[in-house]
């Protein structure tokens, strides 16, 4: 069989993490699988593998705006495929407006899913393209002969809106080989000269809170412990400038935080090394990507208590509310305060990230594709008979 896979609007670093991992980490191609064929903009086709099975198709007009790539996936993408004879084809995302069947797409979005998380984003334009957006997901997952969802949350918020699926299956993310790293994995000592170093790894946005947790590193640094935080990942619009208003609190210390820009993937890494707990406080994901980063990495961990987050992290982190600063700073000075905590949910958290890795998604993945495409064969071959 030949199995075609839409890439055409991975632009996120998930999604372009995803096909990047599942394709240069499987181990062996199953062996009813011929070809896989792939269509993507160019950036994402050069970062991709090479080969034999492997045939990339770089398409000009997702090099274009948005209206330009969804005409294209719309009107061409299905031909395409066609042309290839492919057997199924894999929507990367459930945004989709692929018409190529039979299909399995893959759900990846919560945003448009969570409650509360929409109203965030007042009455305007991006508040209006996550309504459109969770119509035109819905008739994806419905309208598929499969569904990939990351987390078992996912799937049941996800269903509660576009109704219960035939067929879906729980496949998650993998972890990158850079991010099992050595760190500390807590085993250090309260300081008056060193600074307890925290991390939070994400862009910035109105459902990251770095807003919430800059309050909750300042009262405890008020409160006399000696700490800092680095942000990765830049940001913009609303939620920068909440981010950036604490700063100019009176009572702020601006010493004790530092923000970078988004960086490459494999230098994350060095960054981690050199911290000491690692923070994640996001109230609305499908599946915490960075999480299972800091998981691997082996540091000890404050985390929000929202979405998928104790389903992925179970005991291997300290939880928090992360609308408010006074539980996320709690969080951080139980990790601080207790050494054989910290030391324990640092060793179960890197356990704990040892079940995810590219080789077993690509191979569930892969095999949850042969099955849809035999189950489909045969209802086809019951329906003609």
């Amino acid at each position: 069989m030949k199995i075609g896979i839409d890439a055409s609007r991975n632009r996120s670093g998930g999604a372009i993490v995803h096909i990047i991992g599942i394709l240069s980490e499987i181990e062996t191609l199953p062996v009813e699988i011929k070809e896989v064929h792939i269509w993507s903009y160019r950036k994402l086709i050069d970062n991709l593998p090479d080969h034999n099975w492997l045939i990339k198709h770089p398409v000009a007009d997702l090099e274009k705006p948005l209206l330009n790539q969804l005409f294209w996936q719309y009107n061409c993408l299905s031909t395409e495929a066609k042309k290839y004879n492919i057997d199924i084809m894999l929507n990367t995302n459930a945004g989709t407006l692929c018409r190529f069947h039979p299909s399995v797409t893959m759900s990846r979005s919560m945003l448009s899913y969570e409650k509360g998380e929409i109203n965030r984003y007042g009455f305007g334009l991006e508040r209006l393209r996550l309504f459109v957006l969770r119509y035109v997901q819905n008739y994806s997952l419905r309208n598929s002969e499969g569904v990939i969802f990351l987390t078992e949350y996912a799937a049941k918020v996800i269903q509660s809106y576009c109704g219960p699926l035939a067929n879906f299956e729980i496949i998650p993310h993998g972890i990158s080989k850079v991010f099992r790293i050595e760190t500390n994995s807590g085993l250090w000592k309260k300081s008056d000269n060193e600074p307890v170093r925290c991390i939070y790894i994400s862009n910035v946005d109105l459902y990251k809170h770095q807003w919430n947790v800059i309050k909750a590193i300042n009262r405890l640094k008020h409160k006399g412990y000696n700490l800092s935080i680095l942000f990765v990942g830049g940001g913009s619009g609303p939620a920068q400038k909440l981010f950036e208003k604490e700063f100019q609190s009176k009572n702020f210390d601006k010493e004790i935080v530092t923000q970078m820009e988004f960086i490459k993937q494999n230098e994350i890494p060095v960054l981690l090394k050199k911290s000491d707990i690692f923070i994640f406080a996001s109230s609305c994901e499908n599946m915490p990507n960075t999480l299972i980063e800091g998981m691997a990495a082996g540091l000890p961990i404050a985390c929000s208590d929202r979405g998928p987050m104790p389903e992925i992290l179970k005991d291997g982190g300290i939880y928090f509310d992360p609308e408010k600063p006074d539980s996320i700073a709690n969080a951080i000075e139980s990790i601080i305060e207790n050494e054989s905590t910290r030391l324990n949910i640092a060793k179960k958290a890197k356990e704990l990230s040892y079940q995810y890795s590219w080789s077993r998604c690509a191979r569930e993945t892969f095999s949850y594709l042969i099955n849809i495409h035999k189950v489909t064969n045969a209802m086809s071959f019951r329906k003609t008979s």
